[in-house]
């Protein structure tokens, strides 16, 4: 496969920095943004800067600076900025119609065909929500509890599932939700396999199996206080979690547990899926198939806020208008997302992100074993891990010193995420499209961070 040409999508002497972000043109629109945008403003603050322009995996600020992407807008533009095949997509579909509701249409039906291509053959309803995957998340609760009629809802510590209501109700994450009141009720939490913080005290390698015990447990134990759910809701790889990979295993006993049980199981694959972790979907690493799948980020092919859920046949049980939105329907992502997927499919760039995945985290292993304040370094495909400790041997997580670690990587060309339980893991999420080159610069560069924080 002729992967040589993705270097050519992006800006070939990146990181290029000719002044300390953020510059005065920068800083000119930071003080706008700060005195006229809502207070939960919150990228700007860890990585200040205004942007101008992208191309690829690399991203341009209004003062000239250039930086290596490896944030790709939380996972959303897997085949990079201004991917001309995709934008080429949405620019005719800009001159045609722009919003049909669920109206049919040809490029409608062309993302519906391309998505029946990428899918197991067993999920084979497509649904289009709102436009985030918060929504997609809603509707995958929707039709669970509409088909199981049940309420309940299991979900797992370290979870992100969105911002509104039930998906809400779903992130694990407290400083989401404190001070917000109410949220929506029947979700409960079970601790998942995240080996470096073994919740259950058993030996590592034992971990996946712990969780999937656990979750039988209290599924069959009438004095568990977990009553019967209409789901189980997890991500086949946790993300804002800290990117918390679970072994084949867990999700194998998972599927096996619900499916004994008459519980639907979602599979959340709106980060962690469309090439991301070197399969088309998270979930195929563990050979299983859900009942729901939410899709999002990636599915807008370049950007365009899109969102759906595939599911079984037996599952298509909702009536006519039961589930409706405005913008579920709007055309130019569609028209960007189907030749995104289309050109994923051509270029088989799952494979390319598996196979530069390992490479890299050949490179940050060895980064790890070196350095006094990386604690472990985890990957799957390109969803990559940094978790920062103050000491190897108690693991006490370093919070503050990530913080610094993404200033002054940004500060040097490099874009990275913070994230994890304990706001200690840098997250890197490039575009699929990153090329080597690009990539181990960007890990030369977090090494030396690394080093001056020691």
């Amino acid at each position: 496969m002729d992967w040589e040409k993705f270097v050519d999508l992006s800006v070939t002497d990146a990181p290029r920095i000719s002044v300390t972000p953020p510059g005065p043109r920068s800083l000119e629109i930071l003080k706008i943004q700060e005195e006229l945008e809502g207070s939960a403003v919150s990228y700007p603050r860890g990585m200040p800067m205004a942007l101008a322009r992208g191309r690829g995996a690399t991203l341009e600020d209004v003062d000239g600076n250039v930086y290596i992407d490896c944030f790709s807008g939380a996972g959303v533009m897997a085949l990079g900025h201004a991917h001309p095949y995709v934008l080429e997509a949405a620019h005719g579909q800009l001159d045609k119609v722009t919003h049909t509701l669920d109206i049919p249409s040809e490029t409608r039906m062309r993302l519906v065909k391309v998505l029946g291509r990428i899918l197991p053959a067993e999920l084979s309803r497509v649904f289009f929500g709102g436009p985030t995957g918060s929504d997609a998340v809603e509707q995958a609760i929707k039709l669970a509890r509409f088909n199981t009629r049940r309420d309940g809802i299991i979900v797992f510590e370290g979870a992100y599932h969105g911002m509104t209501g039930a998906s809400l109700a779903a992130t694990s994450d407290s400083g989401h939700k404190d001070g917000i009141g109410s949220l929506t009720p029947g979700f409960q939490f079970l601790p998942f396999p995240y080996r470096y913080r073994n919740p259950f005290g058993c030996p590592e390698e034992k971990v996946d199996e712990f969780a999937a015990d656990n979750l039988e447990r209290v599924l069959d134990d009438t004095h568990s206080g977990y009553s019967k759910p209409a789901a189980v809701l997890l991500e086949a790889v946790q993300g804002e979690g800290g990117t918390i990979i679970p072994g084949p295993l867990f999700l194998q006993r998972v599927r096996e547990i619900t499916k004994a049980r008459g519980i639907l199981l979602i599979c959340d694959e709106i980060q962690c899926g469309l090439g991301r972790t070197g399969k088309m979907f998270a979930f195929e690493h563990s050979g299983i198939v859900p009942d729901i799948v939410t899709m999002s980020k990636a599915l807008g092919g370049a950007g365009f806020p899109i969102s759906a859920i595939a599911f079984r046949e037996e599952l298509n049980t909702l009536p006519p208008g039961k589930s409706i939105g405005t913008f579920r329907g709007n055309m130019v992502a569609f028209a960007a997302g189907a030749a995104g997927l289309e050109w994923m499919i051509e270029n088989r760039v799952p494979e390319y992100a598996a196979q530069l995945g390992e490479k890299a985290m050949t490179r940050f292993r060895e980064m790890e074993k070196g350095s006094r304040i990386l604690g472990e370094a985890r990957g799957i495909g390109l969803m990559i891990a940094l978790e920062i400790v103050e000491d190897k041997k108690t693991r006490k997580p370093a919070a503050d010193l990530t913080k610094q670690l993404r200033k002054l990587a940004h500060q040097r060309g490099v874009m990275i995420e913070v994230g994890g339980h304990h706001n200690n893991v840098a997250r890197l999420l490039p575009p699929l499209v990153i090329s080597e080159a690009h990539l181990m610069k960007a890990a030369d560069i977090l090494e030396g961070v690394l080093k001056d924080l020691e």
